[in-house]
């Protein structure tokens, strides 16, 4: 680079560029995509499964069995039931809805003020019932 003297009494402007801002600038910006680049091609493998276009109707599963759980951890099963039942009970009809129903699907609903304990001890009910497919209904919250 070429520094001008203050005592060379050339009055004649500077032509030179200073890119010393520049260089600075590119630096900062190689070190930000440096690092941002490995967060941005991170993912996880997976194997998804995928759905065949041809499956018919009648091999869609059924409605789901309903095993609700109210605030004070009573369960009720079945969507028109109001009988509460004990945990052994539970899992006692829900042993014999998997008999009748290979593929029974269980959706619970679960109040949100319910202990944990009781939504887990549902979930081993069902376990023991021997029942893999199992879902959770909540509510959409449509007024805020």
């Amino acid at each position: 680079m070429a520094f001008g003297s203050m005592n060379s009494g050339d009055d004649a402007p500077m032509a030179d560029i200073n890119v010393t801002p520049l260089v600075d600038v590119m630096l900062v910006l190689l070190i930000v995509f440096m690092i941002t680049m490995p967060v941005l091609t991170h993912s996880i493998p997976l194997q998804l499964p995928t759905a065949s276009e041809n499956i018919k109707q009648e091999t869609q599963p059924k409605e789901p069995l309903r095993l609700s759980i109210d605030a004070d951890g009573a369960y009720v099963l079945g969507a028109e039931s109001t009988a509460k039942l004990s945990l052994e009970e539970v899992t006692e009809q829900l042993k014999q809805a998997k008999a009748k129903n290979a593929d029974l699907i269980v959706a619970i609903a679960a109040d949100k003020h319910v202990e944990y304990d009781s939504v887990a001890q549902a979930l081993h009910s069902a376990r023991e019932a021997g029942i893999s497919k199992i879902g959770f209904i909540t509510e959409t919250d449509s007024g805020k």
